[in-house]
């Protein structure tokens, strides 16, 4: 895995984690988490995972791997959600973007 690689996945798993604990569209985010202690998943099987502060890599993992982009038209390349788009596409000199919508 490549340090581009390495780096992509800490910030996403960093984004996830934040609006998981707090992180919403309308309000500055300042990294204040809305939960302490612990948390709680619930899996589709009715399983539920408990997740302390001690085992926040776990969580982050879960995240990571659990978490799917959806989006929320059928029509190909509608909103752009979820797919990645070039620097041309967004008016930029270079590099790669991805538009979500959370």
């Amino acid at each position: 895995m490549g340090n581009n690689n390495l780096f992509s996945t800490y910030k996403i798993k960093h984004f996830l984690t934040d609006t998981a604990l707090g992180m919403t569209a309308g309000t500055l985010w300042r990294g204040h988490f809305n939960v302490t202690g612990g948390y709680l998943v619930v899996k589709e099987d009715g399983d539920v995972l408990c997740y302390h502060i001690y085992n926040w890599n776990d969580f982050q993992e879960y995240l990571f791997n659990h978490t799917k982009i959806d989006s929320p038209d059928s029509s190909p390349n509608r909103c752009d959600y979820g797919r990645i788009l070039t620097a041309q596409e967004v008016e930029e000199s270079k590099g790669s973007y991805i538009k979500l919508n959370f």
